[in-house]
């Protein structure tokens, strides 16, 4: 749909002309941005997505209109803060409906708070259900509506007059969209918080009751994502990611490898990272947070676009990081040298660290599996560390997805283990380690991918399907990554390994002999003659006289 023919639709609705072009401006806005909500949680169970705008007009045109590729058909509403028979726009004379009616019964609240009003005051929430579920009916999509909005706090029961004014509509069979406008009836302004996770609630609430295919529960464990402002800002700087992918990362191989707070930040500068520290109002030498930010991405004012700590992940604020550097040993400076076989122990040790580890999580996930959390979270350290050290692309991915199943829910903090301080140990060590291919760096990552999978099952133990999910995903990319690394002899091995062959090969093999074996494959038995007894021609074969 072009801008001319949004114009032309909304031409039909009855509103005025000078509201035409930016009403149509603003359906196609939205309907871009539905079908980015839509398709993320397409291939889902029941889930939902909240969504902020600035007019219910353009909303509500989409939503009973026919959509972008026709896939919207028999739209109507199935709750509402009145009965949806009393709020179902009417069909004129041409077919067509008539909305004047429900867009000013929706923005009426919100004018009347005049200058207090929000500036984007349209609540969206897109609740889809999984494709393998059951057709839900009309009056169970409109419960599940009601049961959203209050958890939300914004339409509780038994406040249809008070609370905000909303609707339900559904014109698919697999979702529906609540549009309402944060204005109490009252002339106030609502209260609500962490609307996200109650919508989760509803919506698990929901897959229980209808006996839907069953969801993780929102436990604050996953990373923020970048939003889609953040993806095309990217794409138009030709970055392969958004800054706040590559700040995360870079931040958790920083404190992977650092020993204290100052070490931490000198890392960050290092890796050309910008850093901003925020100091304590009341301490003002006390530094109680920080912010990190890319070069070359700005703000419309020309400034850096900073990510706090705790907005790139729950793990990473500046508290978070600091009880990990408790009691840390201190590592050798940046400037220390090591030789090779001094490297080829780091990684040696951290792979027995992880063996260590992978011991201790599968016991403790039948005994204790709450004292397993530090060792599952201490692995993304040493993971970040050795992605780092290898440089390579597949264990970076692997670090990447394992980062959920190393969270406590809830930005809990984790008892310190001994395992998980020999992993955070061995993390430092390999930030000094360097990309010499080795044995030890395949029995490494091998080791991190059973570490990986014994705390899959532990998350699944504790029923965290999302930490189980992440942690599986890991362990392939990790399987993956010690399959593409085949050492290679070092070239005084080589030249041994020449000279010794030729020790055994006087002469050049036969041509018919040059087929190469495989490593650790026995060569071919040759066809052996028996020895003569004498020399001399040899006797004639049957009876003699």
């Amino acid at each position: 749909m072009n801008l001319d023919q949004a114009v032309a639709k909304l031409n039909a609705t009855g509103q005025r002309s000078a509201d035409l072009l930016p009403y149509a401006a603003e359906s196609l806005r939205r309907a871009e941005r539905l079908d980015t909500a839509a398709e993320a949680v397409r291939r889902r169970a029941v889930i939902g997505k909240v969504l902020r705008g600035e007019r219910p007009e353009g909303l509500i045109y989409y939503l009973f209109g026919p959509g972008r590729r026709e896939e919207h058909f028999d739209p109507d509403l199935v709750a509402g803060w009145r009965h949806p028979a009393e709020s179902e726009p009417p069909l004129r004379t041409d077919g067509r409906r008539d909305f004047r009616r429900l867009n000013g019964l929706l923005k009426q609240p919100h004018s009347a708070l005049g200058s207090r009003g929000f500036d984007r005051p349209v609540w969206h929430c897109v609740v889809r259900a999984a494709p393998q579920d059951r057709m839900l009916s009309d009056a169970e999509w409109g419960q599940l509506a009601r049961d959203i909005m209050h958890r939300t706090g914004l339409a509780p029961y038994g406040q249809d007059d008070e609370a905000i004014r909303w609707v339900a509509i559904r014109h698919a069979p697999d979702h529906i969209h609540i549009a309402g406008m944060l204005a109490h009836q009252d002339g106030t302004r609502p209260q609500w918080w962490n609307d996200y996770y109650r919508v989760r609630e509803a919506c698990q609430s929901a897959e229980e009751r209808h006996g839907l295919r069953r969801t993780a529960p929102g436990d604050r464990t996953a990373g923020r994502r970048p939003t889609r402002a953040e993806n095309e800002k990217a794409r138009r700087q030709g970055r392969p990611e958004a800054p706040r992918v590559t700040l995360r990362r870079a931040v958790y191989t920083a404190a992977a490898g650092a020993a204290s707070e100052a070490e931490f930040f000198a890392r960050l500068r290092d890796a050309g990272v910008l850093v901003r520290t925020r100091l304590s109002t009341h301490n003002p030498g006390q530094v109680t947070g920080y912010a990190v930010a890319l070069a070359g991405d700005t703000a419309r004012s020309g400034g850096p676009v900073w990510f706090g700590g705790g907005k790139l992940a729950a793990d990473l604020s500046l508290p978070k990081l600091r009880h990990r550097w408790d009691g840390a040993t201190t590592t050798p400076g940046p400037d220390a040298r090591f030789t090779a076989a001094e490297r080829n122990a780091i990684w040696e040790h951290a792979a027995r660290a992880a063996q260590h580890a992978r011991d201790q999580v599968r016991f403790l996930a039948a005994t204790d599996p709450a004292a397993a959390s530090d060792a599952a979270w201490a692995a993304s350290d040493t993971l970040h560390a050795a992605a780092d050290a290898l440089g390579s692309r597949i264990v970076r991915q692997a670090a990447d997805a394992y980062d959920r199943a190393a969270r406590t829910p809830y930005a809990g903090i984790s008892r310190r283990t001994p395992a998980g301080d020999r992993l955070r140990w061995a993390a430092r060590l390999l930030s000094f380690a360097s990309d010499d291919t080795t044995l030890a760096q395949v029995a490494l990552i091998v080791r991190l991918a059973a570490l990986a999978k014994e705390v899959a099952e532990l998350r699944k133990i504790q029923e965290r399907a999302a930490q189980a999910a992440a942690a599986r995903h890991a362990a392939s990319y990790l399987l993956a990554a010690a399959r593409s690394r085949h050492p290679q002899p070092a070239p005084l091995q080589a030249q041994r390994a020449a000279r010794l062959g030729s020790l055994g090969f006087p002469s050049p093999p036969r041509p018919h002999q040059t087929a190469p074996h495989g490593p650790g494959r026995p060569e071919p038995a040759r066809p052996r003659t028996r020895p003569r007894r004498h020399s001399g021609p040899p006797r004639p074969r049957g009876p003699t006289r």
